[in-house]
């Protein structure tokens, strides 16, 4: 997984973007992964953890949103990863949301359990990039460590793209 993100570090540098992400489930994963990197604070703007639905509307996603398609759905992660690239004058942001085996009383959809929700913003291009993971490990670390290298390929993709 470091090499992905190895990768992902070298090519937002040579192309001279940055990057930025609201993430939820992933408990600041993927940023870690990135700040791991010697360098990356050449590419990286600004991080948050938004755990919560009211940290999620304080960084600027629509509580209507949340509340019509609850805050485990794409259009939820669409609006992480684009207030955030927004927020911090970022080319890419990336949004991430779900819920990782567990029962949440807060937000009672659980036909979403075990889904994570994955949204890459291109600023450049205007574009969504977005992709579901269903985790099935009982372990709820192993669990993000498969969300944090999906989203580490995605990326990659995106980039090399």
């Amino acid at each position: 997984m470091l090499e992905e993100y190895r990768e992902i570090v070298k090519l937002l540098k040579k192309a001279k973007k940055t990057i930025a992400t609201m993430e939820s489930c992933t408990g600041g994963g993927v940023v870690n992964c990135i700040t791991n990197i010697e360098g990356s604070s050449e590419v990286l703007t600004f991080s948050a953890v938004t755990y919560s639905n009211e940290a999620k509307v304080k960084m600027g996603v629509e509580k209507e949103v949340i509340d019509q398609y609850s805050v485990y759905s794409s259009e939820v992660a669409d609006q992480m990863s684009y207030q955030i690239s927004q927020f911090a004058d970022s080319d890419y942001g990336v949004g991430v949301t779900g819920m990782l085996n567990c029962i949440d009383p807060k937000n009672c959809n659980q036909k979403k359990r075990n889904m994570i929700y994955v949204s890459i913003y291109d600023r450049e291009n205007n574009q969504f990039y977005r992709t579901s993971i269903q985790v099935h490990e009982f372990v709820r670390e192993k669990n993000k460590e498969t969300v944090i290298q999906e989203i580490g390929k995605q990326l990659l993709t995106i980039l090399r793209s």
